[in-house]
């Protein structure tokens, strides 16, 4: 039964990284040799793939060991880094500088968050 369950997980995270291959193949021929666009997707793309890795490191590794520790501590800075360039291209197409503030706010607030939940507890 579990083995059954693997391949499912399997087959979905394939097709999911099937579908953000795809996209970000389109988003780059989107945007037309803009050096800045096709930079910033390509650098989501290597950092979602990073954070998919971090992530699979993690579920395989066993409770305690270094691998885990080290996969869970990998995925702070990724996710932040991901928040914050998100957060860059979305304040840069807000109507003023109040609505840029609250985006950089959130991204923030998410990225504070985040690394208080994933390194600021004992594992």
């Amino acid at each position: 039964m579990a083995d059954i369950r693997n391949r499912g997980h399997t087959w979905a995270a394939g097709a999911g990284l099937g579908v953000l291959t795809v996209n970000s193949v389109l988003a780059i021929v989107r945007a037309g040799g803009d050096p800045a666009a096709v930079a910033f997707v390509a650098a989501s793309y290597l950092l979602l793939l990073s954070l998919f890795a971090c992530l699979r490191e993690y579920e395989r590794s066993p409770p305690g060991s270094p691998a885990r520790e080290r996969a869970r501590r990998a995925v702070w800075p990724l996710t932040a880094l991901l928040t914050a360039g998100f957060a860059w291209k979305v304040a840069s197409v807000m109507p003023s500088p109040a609505a840029s503030a609250v985006v950089w706010a959130l991204a923030a607030a998410t990225i504070g968050g985040g690394g208080f939940a994933l390194l600021g507890q004992a594992a």
